[in-house]
């Protein structure tokens, strides 16, 4: 995780208190969003079929722009929210916290319809939101039976638990809410020097980001399209 996630991990309940249920709320709003489509931002699926015309039909060379483009987003967004440095903490993190949630959601579901997943289903969209959580979180939380199986597990269960996006929701927006202080408190120079935060929060988002991607390549193995 890093010294950043260390630091957001330690102080993550107290960040939490500045904007209290936000972040379930926000990650559920923002992962709906995303797979949806909102704004200039196409749903998922069709965003992900766009690139795999482009790529000529290969699907792991799809995956890679996926990857690629949702890097760049990522590191975008991470910019203009951390330009204001520490003492826009309590205002910008909601922004930023939804922020990384809807486009790494938008990433991952992408990756999952190409991967020859069913977007409509709630299963699919559980083991989506799951890798937001990043390999280490999820591997803790299956060791202590928080969490029923990894996100391929999830995605193709036998069964819907109706309650598990709820529970998965809250728990992915703990990680980003550690991810993202963090990233603020460990920025010391951001306070001083707003460009040099904008930098640092540009290319923390943008490796988590990429971190999220290569999960998601390795967890949701191909499907036959029906």
């Amino acid at each position: 995780m890093g010294i950043p996630g260390e630091i957001g991990k330690r102080l993550a309940p107290k960040v939490g208190d500045l904007a209290p249920g936000v972040t379930s709320r926000a990650v559920l709003e923002a992962f709906r969003r995303a797979v949806d489509g909102v704004g200039p931002l196409p749903p998922a699926a069709k965003a992900a079929d766009k690139q795999l015309a482009e790529q000529r039909g290969d699907v792991e060379r799809a995956v890679h722009e996926v990857i690629e483009n949702h890097v760049r987003l990522a590191g975008a967004q991470g910019f203009a929210t951390n330009l204001g440095g520490l003492v826009t903490l309590a205002v910008a993190l909601p922004t930023n916290v939804t922020g990384l949630a809807l486009i790494q959601s938008r990433m991952i579901a992408g990756i999952a319809h190409l991967r020859g997943h069913d977007l409509a289903d709630p299963r699919v969209r559980n083991g989506v939101l799951s890798v937001l959580l990043t390999e280490d979180v999820v591997s803790d939380l299956v060791k202590r039976k928080k969490l029923p199986g990894t996100p391929m597990a999830l995605a193709t269960a036998p069964a819907l638990d109706e309650e598990l996006g709820a529970r998965i929701a809250a728990e992915v927006g703990n990680v980003l809410v550690a991810k993202v202080a963090g990233k603020r408190l460990a920025t010391v120079a951001g306070r001083r020097i707003p460009v040099v935060g904008g930098l640092v929060g540009m290319s923390t988002d943008a490796y988590s980001t990429w971190r999220a991607g290569r999960y998601a390549d390795k967890e949701l193995l191909p499907r036959a399209r029906r």
